[in-house]
């Protein structure tokens, strides 16, 4: 699996499932403005049934597999292992993408979604963390890339 990350596709994925989510980490600090360097996406997901189906669904259009896990390991890939989890990462056919239902320094989606700024990717309108809640989860994580 070719692991060059290309986050449009992933975007447009998610988007035609109506995944509820906002982009966090690495592309959300390039959406706003930064030059830093990512190899993977990031966003936090909403935790309802409803939007762990959808995402379970944009999941298996994507090729998801656990990152990281190299002999075959019991995990079912459906909406009740996301919400027997909480912080997921995938190897997909776009590169590797992270599902974070618990991004830490305290938020979650609703605080997220509540502070997102809204951008449009070439017609999509994908709600990115805001500038302020992506430097406090960096500050939070207090790693010397961040």
């Amino acid at each position: 699996m070719d692991l060059t990350l290309d986050p449009e596709p992933i975007l447009r994925v998610l988007d035609r499932h109506d995944v509820e989510f906002v982009v966090i980490g690495g592309i959300a600090a390039i959406l706003q403005g930064s030059t830093t360097i990512t190899r993977d996406f990031d966003v936090c997901y909403a935790r309802g049934q409803s939007n762990l189906e959808r995402l379970t669904g944009a999941l298996r259009e994507l090729d998801a597999r656990l990152r990281g896990v190299e002999e075959p390991v019991p995990f079912q890939l459906d909406a009740r292992s996301l919400r027997n989890g909480l912080n997921f990462t995938f190897a997909t056919k776009h590169g590797l993408f992270a599902c974070l239902g618990d991004p830490g320094a305290g938020f979650d989606y609703e605080l997220l979604r509540r502070n997102a700024d809204v951008t449009d990717i070439d017609g999509l309108k994908i709600k990115v963390a805001s500038l302020d809640d992506l430097i406090a989860m960096n500050r939070a994580a207090g790693r010397n890339k961040d």
